[in-house]
């Protein structure tokens, strides 16, 4: 059984750390530790969920987790990994994330030990000249400055900062003396865009409590391109099932390329070092496969939408592509075909039997009558999975599927969903 420190390594969890001391004293437990969580939507996301697994393993190697909701800290705005100034929230907006995220910290550790905590409990009863005297007066505005969250926006004059985010370092610092004093936390831990604020509050507590506290950042959650995951950016795969349905979350895991799916794998999962490393020998032998794809995406899902929904949507990504489709719920056949494009079609059309080359045609599969008999031909066009060789061929109410939808597909994956209107 592989320590903390050994765990951590292996799974390329360790980006940086204050000490290097602290890999050993890792491995010891009995350690506090902390990540926070700024409510900046309502509900968390794939690239937040690193640091929830994160506390989760130090759970499981006998530390005790804080997982601390920003309601103080939201309504400042962190300016780490933004080129510009973020928009703030009313306190109104602001709750209803706090209840959205809440559920989802406490998701993956086991709360009878952890702790859930709200950093809006000691910020908003904190008085400015007290903030000022008390922690303004332990940092130089040259040490801030010169922080990488700061500095690039300074490096920006058409835009800058304002005090605003600008004091966003402070509030985190008294955050984890907060934590230190009332909870006996001894290290934060966050992405390695936090590393200025975390360095920040391990200077805090030393100086104000004479402790000796510690920090440790992982690496940021990237695409295949470089590009960071984040709830600003486009294809944000979220926690919450009605803004990403799990099918959904299964089917982007399924899709991990080739080059990203190892380091999923040490992220996301519990699976064992042996385990992964299999999986990485799989890939590398046999990629067509996509063996680890399919244990990431089983492993993920399991974590965040429980066990029980595996199998369903192991079963209905199968189905996508298979003549199983017409057996799916209306539900599941919804989920495998949310990113679909879909287009209307009137009933009487169907009724009175709408040719499939005009349905090819209308549903942008094919280009022209022409390019649609080519399909057929070639045999590449599909009613509901069901392969077509009949160029004369009308869809008619036979073919709906809950009376109401037909899957045409052309080659292996372009999918166009029929939905029938009436009038």
């Amino acid at each position: 059984m592989p320590t903390l420190s050994e765990d951590l390594a292996f799974r390329g969890l360790i980006h940086q750390v204050t000490d290097p001391a602290l890999l050993k004293r890792l491995d010891a437990g009995g350690l506090t530790v902390y990540a926070g969580f700024d409510p900046t939507a309502d509900s968390l996301h794939v690239g937040s969920m690193l640091q929830l697994c994160t506390l989760r393993r130090f759970q499981l190697a006998g530390h005790r987790p804080i997982s601390l909701a920003g309601g103080g800290t939201g309504l400042i705005g962190d300016p780490g990994g933004k080129q510009d100034e973020r928009a703030m929230l009313t306190k109104e907006v602001l709750e209803g994330y706090l209840a959205g995220i809440r559920p989802q910290l406490g998701q993956f550790l086991d709360l009878s030990d952890a702790l859930l905590l709200d950093n809006s409990a000691w910020l908003s009863q904190l008085g400015m000249l007290e903030f000022l005297r008390d922690v303004g007066k332990h940092f130089t505005v040259n040490q801030m400055v010169a922080k990488d969250s700061v500095k690039t926006r300074f490096d920006r004059p058409d835009q800058g900062i304002s005090y605003t985010e600008f004091s966003y370092m402070l509030l985190q610092a008294y955050d984890f003396f907060r934590l230190h004093v009332d909870h006996g936390c001894d290290l934060q831990i966050g992405g390695s865009d936090q590393w200025g604020n975390i360095t920040m509050g391990v200077d805090y507590v030393r100086r104000v409590c004479q402790d000796e506290v510690w920090g440790l950042t992982t690496p940021l959650v990237l695409k295949a391109d470089g590009t960071k995951y984040g709830k600003t950016e486009t294809g944000t795969v979220w926690l919450d099932a009605r803004r990403t349905s799990p099918f959904a979350m299964y089917q982007f895991f399924l899709n991990t390329a080739d080059t990203m799916v190892g380091p999923y794998l040490r992220y996301f999962t519990f699976l064992s070092h042996a385990e992964i490393e299999a999986l990485d020998a799989e890939t590398a032998a046999h990629p067509q496969r996509r063996a680890a794809q399919r244990a990431l995406a089983r492993a993920v899902v399991s974590l965040v939408h429980g066990e029980g929904e595996v199998a369903k949507y192991e079963e209905a990504s199968a189905a996508l592509f298979g003549q199983e489709i017409a057996g799916l719920s209306e539900e599941m056949l919804l989920a495998v075909t949310e990113d679909a494009p879909t287009t209307d079609v009137p009933r009487e059309a169907i009724t009175e039997g709408l040719p499939l080359i005009d349905a090819l045609v209308r549903s942008g599969l094919a280009a022209s009558r022409n390019d649609a008999k080519r399909a057929i031909e070639q045999k590449g066009a599909y009613v509901n999975n069901v392969q077509q060789a009949d160029g004369g061929r009308a869809l008619s109410p036979q073919d709906l599927l809950h009376d109401r939808y037909v899957v045409l597909r052309r080659g292996r994956h372009d999918v166009h969903v029929l939905r029938v209107v009436s009038g």
